[in-house]
């Protein structure tokens, strides 16, 4: 079987590139022929609110070889797109979709290729997380041209079944992004982040949009003792002056600390071996990679009841569902993870969680449901 997947991939950087070169490595070991097609242009530079959308030089990426050929806002990119992977003739072609603006390239490719081959939609977020009037049914557009859909959390299964009713998909846990690097010994991580290692550390990590309620975590460590110290890891889209000015204003401010930039692969160990937990304060939200590179390095977790959530921490009980989207909601639920009682079952409920989150069992659900349909 031929796979072809259309999606950004190195040498972009983020979340949606990362998850599709695991899947292109995963289907190559099964012994597939896979080819990669990428964007030669993602966002309009005037578009992208962050420094760079490239992995810069001195990062210790793999790199993936794919042929570059759709640009997001020249429609003649999508018919050379279109004949580049009619050239390749896969038997499957799976495109990555988070957002609506790409809705245009993968509409006019998933059209034209539907008659060649099946068309899997692998949906990231079927809505985004800060949404546009346009963006369901620019997404109807898109997903009437797939036969079939991969969704990772019940909440893009919804959005996709309230879109398109009759659509036919898998569903599979976001698998583990078990590609950064062993852990470190905490000691050692603490000492090259200049952290006291004797405090409970508390990470978020990522990108910094309004969704994602960093500002209340950032109040909610006003309210928690002095043993709890914040590290704030991870580049800014947008101004961070309003997170500085709630940092500024703080009682705990001098323990708060701040690395406003992009975390580089290589850098990503030291910040998940130095924390204790991970905490996700989202607004809203549907699965999220960073609960797998969590897994990956057993570090336990704090989020919100939104998204996702409630199933991949709370069912789960690797770690805490705060009881509300605030401040006061988020630092009860911080102390509850630490209590002895639900601190001491954790581990056992990570290794757990972690046997299902296999790239290899994404890769089985979807070679049976192709072969089924």
């Amino acid at each position: 079987m031929r796979f072809a997947i259309l999606s950004p991939i190195y040498p972009y950087r983020g979340g949606i590139a990362q998850f599709s070169g695991r899947l292109y490595q995963e289907l190559v070991e099964e012994g597939y022929e896979v080819k990669a097609f990428n964007f030669k242009r993602l966002y309009p530079d005037i578009l992208f609110p962050g420094k760079t959308q490239y992995v810069e030089e001195g990062e210790s990426v793999e790199a993936i070889a794919s042929e570059r050929v759709l640009d997001s806002v020249n429609p003649l990119s999508y018919i050379t797109t279109t004949k580049a992977i009619r050239t390749y003739a896969p038997d499957v072609l799976i495109i990555s979709y988070w957002m609506s603006f790409f809705v245009p390239g993968y509409a006019h490719v998933a059209n034209r290729m539907r008659k060649h081959c099946k068309v899997i939609a692998l949906i990231h977020n079927a809505i985004p997380h800060e949404p546009h009037f346009f963006d369901k049914p620019l997404a109807t557009l898109l997903f009437r041209q797939c036969h079939g859909f991969i969704v990772m959390s019940d909440i893009v299964r919804d959005d996709l079944l309230r879109l398109c009713p009759s659509a036919r998909y898998i569903q599979n846990p976001h698998p583990l992004y078990d590609h950064f690097g062993e852990k470190m010994d905490r000691a050692e991580a603490c000492a090259r982040l200049h952290l006291d290692s004797s405090h409970k550390n508390l990470l978020f990590f990522g990108l910094i949009r309004d969704y994602k309620g960093l500002d209340l975590l950032i109040e909610a460590m006003g309210e928690l003792e002095d043993d709890y110290q914040l590290i704030i890891a991870g580049e800014c889209y947008g101004s961070f002056e309003k997170y500085q000015a709630l940092i500024d204003t703080s009682p705990a401010r001098n323990r708060i600390q701040v690395h406003n930039a992009y975390i580089s692969d290589e850098e990503i160990p030291v910040y998940f071996s130095a924390a204790d937990a991970l905490i996700l304060p989202y607004r809203s939200a549907t699965q999220s990679g960073v609960v797998s590179v969590a897994y990956h390095y057993d570090l336990p977790m704090v989020a919100t009841p939104v998204g996702d959530f409630p199933n991949s921490v709370g069912r789960a009980v690797t770690g805490v569902v705060a009881s509300g989207i605030s401040a006061s909601a988020m630092a009860e639920g911080i102390r509850a993870l630490f209590l002895p009682e639900k601190w001491q079952s954790i581990p056992e409920r990570i290794a757990e969680t972690k046997k299902r989150l296999s790239w290899g069992n994404l890769t089985k659900k979807l070679l049976q449901f192709i072969q089924s349909n």
